[in-house]
């Protein structure tokens, strides 16, 4: 990595640019993803937590910065964000919403069974069929969108204060 006038210069390939057709297909599997998850009843602010708490497992920087904007403009407030990382320590979130991000959580690390099996089962007390599958969808979906940026090491701007 070398230094320009505008910042550093990264040797990483942005996939998403150079498989336009790959990361299109992607993008349609979000917008459908989206779409499971509003007719299954997921409001945008629960969408929003799965998606940060999924980019917050995974360290993509990147999917941080666009979800927690997301996440504001849907009505998120500042104090749920800053302690969604430590989400169990707190009575901040609702029962539903504990369900959804345990099982986002086991989706993104799915080879502890024994984690999954806890999330699945508190999941079935707190969800529905459909609330569950797109529950996991989300997730599923924000880990590969992680892993494009991730790879790719898509830079986080500065964004002036308005």
């Amino acid at each position: 990595m070398s230094d320009t006038a505008a910042g550093p210069v990264s040797k990483r390939v942005f996939i998403d640019k150079q498989s336009p057709k790959a990361y299109h297909a992607l993008t349609e599997t979000a917008e459908a993803v989206r779409a499971v998850a509003a007719d299954a009843g997921l409001d945008r602010t629960l969408v929003e937590l799965i998606n940060l708490r999924v980019s917050q497992v995974n360290g993509c920087a990147y999917c941080l910065d666009v979800h927690t904007r997301a996440a504001l403009r849907a009505g998120e407030t500042t104090q749920r964000l800053g302690v969604l990382a430590a989400w169990r320590d707190t009575e901040l979130f609702t029962a539903r919403e504990r369900a959804a991000l345990a099982l986002a959580e086991a989706a993104t690390e799915p080879a502890n069974a024994a984690v999954q099996e806890s999330a699945y089962d508190a999941a079935r007390q707190a969800l529905t069929d459909d609330e569950i599958s797109a529950v996991i969808w989300v997730a599923i979906t924000i880990n590969a969108f992680n892993r494009v940026s991730i790879m790719s090491k898509h830079p986080v701007r500065l964004i002036p204060q308005q």
